[in-house]
């Protein structure tokens, strides 16, 4: 008992920020693939505060759409928004940034931290998909395609993957210090990564779901190592 609890206190810890339902999917899948991957997640949203001090890196993870305000885009009607949510998890970006954190997106997080660089999105990709498909998939079907000279190619050993999408908005213009690394059929971009040394990676999929898969386990252990 002594043990396990000494290895614990041991292992990074990871502050992963989400939804405040009870029950939540995503919360427990990532905390599951942090676990895996070495490090210890602890859980933020509007109703679990955290402090920032405790934090080795930083998970942003899905949800609600990033209100259009954020972004300059149009609110739309039958959309699902979070002020509260956008707020608390910018607010932790911004963190990460500033004290060079390692910082993983994934889908609404990756979404949002183009956002806090300062770039835009669409809100409703649906109309322009011409090769692609909206239709939600949480197995690993959509094919994308990965620059071969970038951080992700390299985390992941692959410059071409098959991932899951939850999505319909998408990056439209990318923030400052960004570059786009993964693309699908339709070129909306899949992936970024930052354009100088710092440890940021954002993913339009959902890796925690896809634990099945090498590659992915590898993007957890990309944040926990280099967390360290």
């Amino acid at each position: 008992m002594f043990c396990t609890a000494k290895s614990n206190l041991s292992r990074p810890v990871i502050g992963v920020t989400g939804n405040a339902k009870r029950i939540s999917p995503s919360w427990q899948c990532i905390r599951l693939s942090i676990f895996l991957a070495g490090g210890r997640a602890k859980r933020i949203s509007i109703k679990t505060p955290q402090k920032q001090r405790n934090f080795a890196a930083l998970v942003i993870s899905g949800g609600d759409d990033i209100h259009p305000s954020l972004y300059g885009g149009e609110v739309m009607e039958k959309a699902s928004y979070d002020r509260k949510r956008d707020a608390l998890e910018m607010h932790y970006i911004k963190y990460a940034l500033k004290n060079n954190k390692p910082l993983l997106g994934i889908c609404r997080g990756y979404q949002l931290i183009n956002v806090v660089c300062g770039g835009s999105l669409y809100p409703d990709i649906r109309p322009m998909r011409r090769k692609t498909s909206n239709k939600s998939m949480l197995l690993a079907r959509k094919p994308v395609r990965l620059k071969a000279d970038s951080k992700l190619a390299k985390i992941v050993g692959k410059t071409h993957l098959k991932v899951n999408s939850l999505h319909h908005q998408a990056i439209n213009t990318l923030g400052n210090n960004l570059v786009a690394t993964a693309f699908d059929a339709d070129n909306f971009i899949q992936a970024i990564e930052a354009a100088n040394n710092q440890a940021i990676l954002g993913v339009q999929w959902h890796p925690e779901y896809l634990l099945y898969k090498k590659s992915q386990r590898r993007l957890f252990r990309w944040l926990v190592n280099t967390s360290k």
